[in-house]
């Protein structure tokens, strides 16, 4: 039987010698005690009711007395009460015995007390009242005489039937009480009983628990110990620890597993070292080639490191006990090979083209043991390869492998990265050689096109002052020169300022009223929004800002410009300018043609224009918002948009907000 099953019939039979311990010492001790009560209880209720017998009939014999001695009636009253409590105090003794010889006499007592009440006492008192009826006449003296005699003669039958009685009464009394002392014996011997049966279990109960904890300590503690000595072995770094099987079967199997626990922790610890060494090789060898300074001296430090990693050690002149062959594709630089040892001699082109066939990551076993990795073979990483041999023809192990393939892949991947950092190094050089001929081309142009432009100009309002001799057609022509030659001198004017070459190291700055500048906007686009029709909203509070005036003039009017241009006609336009404690805030909105979802995010880029404006043949060159931003950001602000297609748009500018300037105080006189 195994040591859990004869715990658990142990601890089952403590629980049931327990559970009947409690039972025989509560209940059954319980229930005699509350048994002897009630009968004691009854019992002597019974002994006071004989009692009470005697003495209600002892009252009803001295009224019967009083009345035959002195003829008075009122002598009665004790026996007419007293004759039934009599008789009620017998039913109450018979009520609280269950002794036979009890009932016995209590049955020869009945008979004794119905005696008295019918043959003597009842004969008095009704002859009583016949001598009531009949008394008067003329023989009353003789029959006076004649009743003294017969009364005298029913005292003394009187007195010898209660005299029967008090005998009878005192014998039911003492079989009362030794029906008492039954009880209380009874009482006795069960009490006793049931303490003999309580130490019978308790005796029982320390033998199962003695049972059950020499058990315990035999098959499961003495082990335990055992197996907490080889646990702290172990915990202490003792890997070779193992527990002897010892104790219960279910603590040989713990003993099993745990001995199977230790083992794998070993191999687990092992090959935690060998990954831990793999991540060593491969962090170093991407280490070498982070620097790449003397790639030759670079790549023979990764064939070294290799070699060592499987147990190759060089000799001299190529007398080692192995050898490395390793070329890789430097980004920049070219192909790299080194032979490891010194001394080792190149590998054959045949090898060479075997290995490069075989695919990048692939692992190769040669004849002679060796084995090769391709490394590489595409646009981002040029082929190269390692090839490692031992000559004292160790076989290669699963871990040995999974290193080489690992610090191969370790190896290409930093290639990847290297031959990435190229191409970028050399992007942005080409990005910086197309910005550095952007700026050319536009100082170029914007010089190249001034000069002609102010020509145009000039000699434009030179003809346009000569309208007199001008037809209608030639006035339109030249009114058509003039917009479009403004239009261009306002797109080269934007050019130059987008190509500043730091943004805000030029912005002078001085306290301003925003609201006072946008007023003045206002006032400049009033006749462009009448043309239009356009209803325009304008709330401006005082706000004060630290800035440039033809900045931030020029950012409100590109603002209100642009929702001006794309209202169409009878819409609405509203500037709102507020300040709180920390910024002043201008919203800008227009009931416009609104700006798509995809074109939100290049709005602030120089040249993008939203698809809707091209479609809808808006003019402009998509240079406004990016200038206002310039602006916006030289100045410490922001600048967001929220628009929906169709339905308009809202451009909001935060600028830090100052103090009102104090105006200076002068003096007069």
């Amino acid at each position: 039987m195994s040591v859990q099953r004869r715990l658990n019939l142990g601890f089952a039979a403590l629980f049931l010698l327990f559970a009947a311990f409690l039972v025989v010492q509560l209940v059954v001790g319980g229930r005699v005690r509350s048994d002897h009560d009630e009968a004691a209880a009854r019992i002597v209720a019974a002994r006071f009711a004989n009692d009470r017998v005697l003495q209600q009939m002892t009252n009803a014999e001295t009224g019967v007395r009083g009345f035959q001695l002195t003829g008075d009636r009122s002598f009665l009253e004790p026996y007419e009460t007293g004759r039934g409590a009599a008789i009620a105090a017998l039913d109450e003794v018979a009520e609280g015995t269950r002794d036979l010889e009890v009932r016995q006499i209590l049955g020869r007592e009945s008979a004794v007390v119905h005696a008295w009440l019918e043959e003597y006492a009842a004969p008095i008192v009704t002859g009583a009242d016949g001598s009531d009826r009949d008394g008067a006449g003329a023989d009353g003296a003789d029959l006076g005489g004649a009743g003294a005699a017969g009364a005298a003669g029913d005292l003394a039958r009187g007195k010898q039937m209660f005299d029967e009685l008090r005998l009878v009464n005192e014998a039911a009394g003492q079989a009362i009480d030794a029906e008492l002392r039954a009880e209380d014996h009874h009482r006795s011997s069960a009490l006793r009983a049931v303490e003999i049966g309580t130490a019978l279990l308790l005796l029982a109960f320390l033998a199962v628990a003695y049972a059950v904890a020499r058990t315990g300590r035999r098959q499961l503690l003495v082990p335990l110990g055992l197996l907490g000595g080889t646990i702290r072995r172990l915990a202490q770094g003792d890997r070779s620890a193992r527990a002897q099987a010892a104790g219960a079967e279910e603590l040989r199997s713990v003993v099993d597993a745990l001995n199977d626990l230790a083992a794998q922790t070993e191999d687990l610890l092992a090959a935690e070292k060998a990954r831990a060494a793999r991540a060593g090789l491969r962090q170093a060898v991407a280490a070498e080639l982070q620097d790449l300074r003397a790639p030759d001296a670079a790549v023979h430090r990764i064939a070294e490191l290799i070699g060592t990693a499987v147990g190759i050690r060089a000799g001299s002149f190529g007398a080692g006990t192995g050898t490395v062959h390793c070329e890789l594709a430097i980004p920049g630089t070219g192909s790299v090979e080194v032979n490891w040892p010194a001394g080792t001699e190149e590998l054959p082109d045949d090898l060479i083209h075997t290995l490069l066939a075989g695919g990048p990551g692939k692992l190769v076993i040669f004849d002679d043991g060796a084995l090769g990795v391709t490394i590489g073979g595409d646009a981002d990483c040029e082929p190269g390869f390692l090839r490692v041999r031992r000559t004292e023809g160790q076989a290669w192990t699963d871990a040995e492998r999974r290193l080489l393939a690992g610090v191969c892949g370790a190896i290409e991947r930093a290639l990847r990265q290297l031959t990435l950092q190229y191409r970028q190094a050399r992007l942005i050089t080409e990005l910086r050689m197309l910005d550095h001929r952007k700026d050319v081309f536009i100082q170029t142009v914007t010089h190249e096109l001034r000069t002609p432009l102010t020509s145009i100009l000039g000699y434009t309002e030179m003809l346009t002052e000569e309208s007199g001799e001008l037809s209608p057609m030639q006035k339109r022509s030249l009114s058509a020169i003039m917009r479009n030659a403004h239009r261009l001198h306002e797109t080269i004017a934007d050019l130059v300022l987008l190509d500043r070459p730091e943004a805000g190291s030029e912005v002078s700055t001085e306290p301003l009223d925003l609201g006072e500048l946008a007023t003045n906007v206002r006032t400049e686009l009033e006749n462009a929004a009448r043309a239009k029709e356009l209803s325009v909203t304008f709330d401006a509070d005082e706000c004060w800002v630290l800035g440039d005036r033809i900045q931030l003039q020029r950012a409100l009017r590109k603002l209100m410009e642009n929702a001006i241009k794309f209202t169409p006609s009878g819409g609405s336009v509203r500037c709102e300018l507020s300040a709180d404690e920390r910024s002043v805030s201008v919203a800008v909105t227009d009931t416009g043609i609104g700006i798509p979802a995809e074109d939100v995010p290049g709005l602030f880029t120089p040249f993008h224009r939203a698809g809707n404006a091209v479609d809808q043949a808006v003019q402009g060159p998509g240079l406004g918002l990016a200038i206002v931003r310039d602006i916006v950001s030289d100045h410490g602000g922001t600048i967001t948009v929220q628009s929906v297609v169709g339905r308009g748009s809202t451009f909001t500018l935060m600028l830090p907000v100052v103090p009102a300037p104090v105006p200076e105080f002068v003096p007069v006189g």
